[in-house]
């Protein structure tokens, strides 16, 4: 059986959908479901158990753990802004080590989800090298709570056979709109377009790059699970990942996609950035992925053109999700 945590968020709830397409219905979904309607994610999947993930770890669900032969660890809070720290360690941190604990105790393949917050402010050398994690200073608690743990799996004398930590670059796609203000600019910009048929977009406090030109690595949701299943399935090469496209692409590119995928004139206006995030806001993130291409060469990544109208297409249905 295989455990997803985190299993009706973004990125989780899509590796469900395509673990069923798989035809694997053997399924342990561990999530925090609340009050929101994160649940409609799970419509349609297909699984074994659903378990609270306060409970995950109490006893009661010790002889289901016993069947578990793969980790998907892609459950944490992933807010930018989340600003109580002791809740990130908790949950981010401690939670992680007792499932890497459980995967090390019973030699199960796991991956975790880590993330570029990772790397801070930095504009260049997006290295996922092992020996230089150690010097990255991440701008956030949340980047900081991902961090710690990278370090805690890299410090370990014994590790599972086949482990992996995945650090998400700038993810978009299908099943994300209940992240609110951490929702990709594509959602936003949708909305955005369906309400006043333009987009607001920063300018630029730097001369260096004109308005709507600072670059992100974006990242379509489907490619991503494309690649982790990918990789579990390579079985080899165990270690601390880059997922990006390796191509950075501007804001700019990015709405005026949104536009032709609506089959609407692209119409971009550009407001102030806050003074508040000026200092420490990104102009550029790439993800460097040469150790990836080595793992994987033959795995191609969708363009962004055709990623955003796969999206958008999710997007325009009565039922967007995946």
């Amino acid at each position: 059986m295989i455990l997803v945590t985190g299993a009706a968020g973004f990125i989780g709830s899509v590796l469900v959908k395509e673990l069923n397409k798989l035809g694997r219905e053997d399924l342990i979904l561990v999530d925090r479901l609340g009050s929101d309607e994160k649940w409609k994610n799970l419509r349609g999947k297909s699984f074994v158990e659903y378990i609270h993930a306060d409970e995950l770890f109490t006893g009661a669900w010790d002889e289901v753990l016993e069947g578990i032969s793969t980790i998907y660890h892609l459950g944490a809070c992933s807010s930018t802004t989340e600003r109580n720290v002791d809740f990130l360690m908790e949950n981010n941190v401690n939670y992680s080590k007792n499932l890497f604990d459980l995967a090390l105790e019973r030699d199960i393949p796991i991956m975790y989800a880590s993330s570029a917050a990772t790397y801070g402010g930095i504009e260049k050398d997006f290295n996922d090298n092992h020996e230089t994690v150690h010097e990255l200073r991440p701008l956030n608690a949340y980047g900081y709570s991902k961090q710690l743990f990278d370090e805690w799996v890299l410090k370990l004398e014994k590790k599972p056979s086949l482990w992996y930590g995945i650090k998400f670059f700038n993810v978009f796609g299908p099943n994300e709109y209940h992240k609110d203000e951490m929702r990709s600019l594509v959602h936003k910009a949708y909305g955005q377009i369906k309400e006043k048929g333009q987009v607001k977009l920063f300018k630029s406090h730097r001369t260096e790059f004109e308005n709507g030109e600072q670059l992100r690595d974006f990242v379509y949701v489907k490619d991503c699970v494309r690649a982790m299943l990918a990789m579990m399935d390579k079985g080899t090469g165990s270690g601390i990942y880059n997922l990006g496209t390796g191509k950075a692409n501007s804001f700019d590119d990015l709405v005026d996609f949104t536009f032709k995928a609506m089959k609407e004139t692209t119409k971009i206006s550009y407001i102030d950035m806050p003074e508040s995030i000026r200092n420490q806001y990104q102009y550029f993130t790439e993800a460097n992925m040469t150790k990836f291409n080595q793992l994987l060469p033959d795995f191609k990544f969708t363009s962004l053109e055709d990623s955003v109208k796969d999206y958008v297409g999710h997007l325009l249905k009565d039922d967007p999700h995946y």
